[in-house]
């Protein structure tokens, strides 16, 4: 109870602060906003073949690596195998519009040639969805992040491309920790936050290919 107490404690501070900063017109100096102006704005694709990977707005720019540790472009890649080894074809998108992955996810699927996307925190959190399902209303979710591995990653590619072929698919098992949420609680807060910094509902959407 006093670990909650203290998780709690220290998350509503982070909070505060950061309301705090924006109502002052001062947002956090250590995560400056971020202009994607001039980079091309992402279009519906056409080819059934393609799924799109919706990444967040933090992506390989704010945020390098996971919340335990796994390098998002490692991340990035072995996604992108496991579309590709289903025959189907990936395009890399950044969700700027958002940082919630469920609609980053939909805004994804709506983009994708196939009507499936993936949604791609960059704390690691993942989702697989599709264009006419309501937001909340997806095909998988992955929540616990710190459990993730690059192999979780690649099944998740595989999954939506097989989803986006029609075929049946055989959800991923779920990895469950219950202590898991208690220990990346406050730098899950704090990647959170520094996501929905660069969040420009100016610019939903733009086609991404960072290295």
């Amino acid at each position: 109870m006093e670990i909650n107490e203290q998780l709690i404690k220290q998350i509503t501070e982070i909070v505060v602060k950061q309301i705090n900063g924006q109502e002052s017109g001062n947002p956090h100096p250590q995560n400056p906003k971020t202009s994607y102006e001039g980079y091309p704005q992402a279009h519906k694709g056409t080819d059934p073949k393609e799924v799109v990977i919706g990444v967040g707005p933090a992506f390989q720019r704010e945020i390098k690596h996971t919340i335990n540790g796994l390098d998002l472009k490692d991340v990035l890649k072995n996604i992108e195998a496991g579309i590709e080894e289903e025959g189907m074809v990936p395009r890399v998108v950044k969700i700027l519009k958002t940082s919630d992955v469920c609609f980053m996810g939909l805004e994804a699927a709506k983009l994708s040639g196939s009507g499936v996307g993936i949604g791609l925190q960059s704390k690691g959190t993942a989702v697989i969805h599709q264009k006419d399902l309501y937001p909340l209303s997806n095909l998988e979710l992955f929540p616990q992040a710190p459990l993730m591995t690059l192999e979780s990653y690649r099944k998740i590619g595989a999954n939506a491309a097989k989803y986006g072929k029609g075929e049946k698919v055989t959800p991923m098992e779920g990895r469950n920790d219950p202590m898991v949420r208690a220990s990346y609680q406050v730098k899950a807060a704090l990647m959170h936050i520094k996501e929905t910094e660069q969040v420009d509902k100016n610019i939903p959407y733009i086609e991404w290919a960072e290295v």
